[in-house]
């Protein structure tokens, strides 16, 4: 089972000032804040020097390969206010003094010299922040020593950002079960480093920021002279997400064109999307081929075949392949400018999985200016052209959002009616019984519908508290019947539905959820697809 080791702290005061790189706003507080209000704890036990055991548990510490995963409450940014604060011409000063001028007036007089500087801290909602390093699962009397060392370090924080934001700090070894009954946002980890990310110490930062306040002790030379002390430098950045967030996927777009490329070839939707997705399949079959992909890795990752063509047993492959997306247009028609779904122009190749911007990048390289082959005729019937994607119709499909409605519908992983209700609502029996078997139905289908959306890599809680609403009607004017769109073979026994989702948390707040957003049966080929209301 496993067990973390977990450092708490609580904000004496809701509003949190610290900020990071750039004076972006920090929330949550980031690992490297912690770790440098453990070194300060440390030297502060110690009379200004860091004790060997106390150095042993910080590098320890710094040591550990995965950043910790973070359970903070929720932050607004809160209105803001302005303080007085000196303005660095402290050298104005000192020269008046050398002049022999009085300390209480003009240039002499420190208190002239202030500005006045706008403060906008993070309003906290809730108590405590913890943060959770995963331990071995056999624990050492050494890890259970850095972990007692690291505990009395918390105790003695005194803050965790600006001087004001004053804090109480407790250390405490959790299990699997404590660990996640912790409330609060749970913040988690993501592979590589961004610029956006929260900063993490890494080995060797106990040992510059060591060199830095010995830096900043010696900061006025022999000759009088102000040398600043370096910043710190040995560290990180990890970007980090909400659990309730689904994984940042990179997507390569292409306009469809004409042959002579002189304009959109167009597509429709219900009975040609399916057709372009597989045209766009064969296309990344071909260039892969060319590109000298494996045979192995072509047929995991392009075509989504788990083993051998020939293999007596269906393997599955994972989201990690690729997904083929028609995109129907979203276009503005009529006086009144509404938004209706018109047919496919442009195609959207994406992974659900979070770690493929090296295929992503890849495709974009290698697909624009291929030609889409129609496998039937064997004639090339469109041209691929790779577009941003913040043009503004892949935009409905890639935007964050917190309502999203189906282009083309979901296909249900699974019957909506094994137990024939439908068969018995038709037979003479009394509304009560009627009425409940509608509902049984109804619960049935919603269940699946929060399976898709757990099937589709989104996390637990956004599946359990989605808003869900269903029918073979669609909710974009300009879809068709959801019965009317092409399927594969292979899913044909299963029902198909328009869906409209709205976002919400355990707390039934609304969540922004970016796209794309691509549930149920088929949604590698561009069933399921949802654009941003």
């Amino acid at each position: 089972m496993s067990s973390y080791f977990c450092l708490s702290f609580r904000l004496l005061d809701p509003a949190f000032h610290g900020r990071g790189d750039g004076r972006e706003r920090e929330w949550p507080p980031s690992p490297l804040r912690v770790f440098q209000a453990l070194v300060a704890a440390a030297a502060r036990r110690n009379a200004g020097e860091i004790a060997a055991c106390a150095g042993s548990a910080l590098r320890w510490l710094e040591g550990q390969k995965q950043p910790p995963v973070v359970v903070a409450p929720a932050g607004t940014e809160g209105s803001g206010y302005r303080l007085s604060v000196p303005n660095n011409a402290m050298d104005i000063v000192a020269r008046a003094w050398s002049r022999g001028n009085d300390s209480n007036s003009g240039d002499a007089n420190p208190a002239t010299h202030r500005t006045m500087k706008a403060v906008r801290p993070t309003l906290m909602l809730g108590d405590a922040t913890h943060y959770l390093w995963q331990l071995p699962d056999l624990i050492s009397d050494e890890i259970r020593g850095y972990v007692q060392w690291l505990s009395e370090m918390a105790a003695s924080v005194v803050a965790l950002g600006w001087g004001v934001d004053m804090a109480v700090g407790h250390g405490a070894i959790l299990s699997d079960e404590q660990a996640e009954a912790l409330p609060g946002e749970r913040w988690l980890p993501m592979t590589g480093a961004t610029a956006g990310g929260l900063r993490t110490p890494v080995e060797g930062t106990l040992k510059d920021a060591i060199h830095r306040h010995e830096r900043f002790l010696e900061r006025i030379d022999p000759d009088g002279c102000f040398v600043p002390p370096p910043p710190l430098s040995a560290y990180r950045k990890v970007g980090y997400r909400r659990a309730t967030d689904p994984p940042p996927h990179s997507v390569a777009v292409f306009s469809l064109l004409k042959l002579d490329a002189s304009g959109f070839r167009a597509f429709d939707t219900p009975r040609r999307a399916l057709t372009v997705a597989g045209m766009l399949r064969g296309a990344a079959k071909a260039a892969a081929a060319r590109s000298g992909w494996p045979e192995s890795r072509i047929d995991a990752f392009i075509l989504g075949h788990g083993g051998p063509n020939n293999a007596a047993e269906h393997v599955v492959v994972g989201p990690r392949r690729f997904a083929y997306l028609p995109l129907p247009s979203i276009e503005a028609r009529g006086e009144g400018k509404a938004r209706v779904v018109g047919s496919v122009r442009r195609v959207m190749l994406a992974s659900f999985a979070s770690d493929c911007e090296d295929e992503i990048a890849w495709a974009r390289r290698v697909l624009s200016g291929q030609e889409l082959v129609d496998e039937d005729k064997k004639q090339p019937v469109a041209l691929l052209s790779l577009i941003p994607a913040s043009e503004k119709v892949v935009r409905c499909y890639t935007q964050a959002a917190t309502m999203w409605a189906t282009v083309t519908p979901v296909v249900l992983p699974g019957y909506d009616d094994p137990r024939h209700y439908r068969r018995r609502m038709k037979q003479d029996i009394g509304a009560e019984e009627q009425k409940g078997l509608l509902e049984r139905l109804e619960s049935r289908i919603e269940g699946l519908l929060r399976k898709a959306i757990t099937q589709a890599g989104f996390s637990r809680v956004l599946a359990d508290n989605a808003a869900l609403e269903w029918r073979k009607v669609g909710f974009w004017p300009g879809t068709d019947l959801a019965d009317r769109y092409g399927v594969p073979h292979h899913l044909k026994c299963f029902p198909c539905l328009h869906v409209k989702i709205q976002w919400r948390d355990a707390q039934n707040r609304a969540v922004q959820v970016p796209g794309p957003v691509c549930l149920g049966g088929g949604r590698f080929y561009g069933l399921g697809l949802f654009a941003a209301i």
